[in-house]
């Protein structure tokens, strides 16, 4: 991995930690530090600290605590010496834990899910896709950040998907362009029935893609709360998936990739 790589991601997770922070010091200012935050119908909490951290996240104060986590876990900015491949890996824990903060303040404020989008994949989804990956009708599935060239591009991409029985979770865009609306645009049906879901139309809502992959982890791989290194070993090795950017990137986008 290039030096160049790593500092953007490092920028990036400060970018989204900055964003999770602002969010939530609002959030507590307006509502208070009891105010519960969370996502629908599941029972991991806030799945990426649930399974990270073994933090059990319920309040704007909870909230506060896990930002606390990720900012330990942001690595500086500038520094004389080369970015060691480690500041990579932590700079994607951090923006993991920020976004995923940022998303649960969202749901709070009934922001998410965005117009036409799935938002959070629920438990209930997490056990049928489950199910469907063990035995097979399921091989696999890619992840589609950003916006392709134009609408025919990206129905053609995901359309090939869709002749394997590949999932394709779509999001993100390229400035004002996501890949969501050229898919419509393009006469392409959305939604679980025909494999193509998508999660919001900014970079961090990507995070709803990354917090359901670690929770696969939990009842699939018998893992409890907390088992990190255990966690990340089974989403590399079990967990069939692949992720697409189209288009430009930025600093929050190499942040999400580490």
């Amino acid at each position: 991995m290039s030096e160049i790589v790593v500092k953007l991601a490092v920028q990036g997770a400060h970018q989204a930690f900055r964003l999770a922070e602002e969010k939530v010091a609002a959030a507590r200012a307006d509502l208070g530090e009891g105010a519960r935050i969370g996502f629908p119908e599941t029972a991991f909490y806030l799945p990426a600290a649930y399974a990270l951290l073994g933090l059990e996240a319920r309040t704007l104060s909870d909230g506060a605590s896990l930002l606390a986590e990720a900012k330990k876990l942001l690595p500086p900015l500038s520094s004389d010496r080369p970015p060691p491949l480690g500041d990579a890996v932590n700079a994607g824990l951090s923006t993991l834990l920020s976004e995923e903060v940022l998303m649960a303040v969202r749901y709070l404020r009934k922001e998410e899910p965005q117009e036409s989008c799935n938002g959070f994949f629920t438990d209930t989804i997490l056990r049928t896709l489950g199910i469907m990956l063990v035995d097979g009708r399921m091989p696999g599935v890619a992840a589609i950040l950003g916006a392709a060239p134009d609408p025919a591009t990206a129905s053609g991409i995901v359309r090939e998907f869709q002749k394997k029985n590949i999932l394709v979770v779509v999001g993100g865009s390229v400035g004002k362009v996501s890949v969501i609306d050229q898919l419509k645009e393009a006469g392409v049906d959305l939604g679980w029935d025909n494999y193509v879901v998508p999660f919001g139309r900014d970079t961090p809502s990507v995070v709803y893609a990354l917090n359901f992959a670690l929770r696969a982890a939990l009842p699939f791989g018998g893992l409890k709360k907390g088992q990190r290194s255990e966690c990340l070993a089974y989403c590399k090795e079990r967990v069939n998936a692949c992720v697409i950017a189209l288009g430009a990137l930025d600093e929050l986008k190499v942040a999400n990739a580490a």
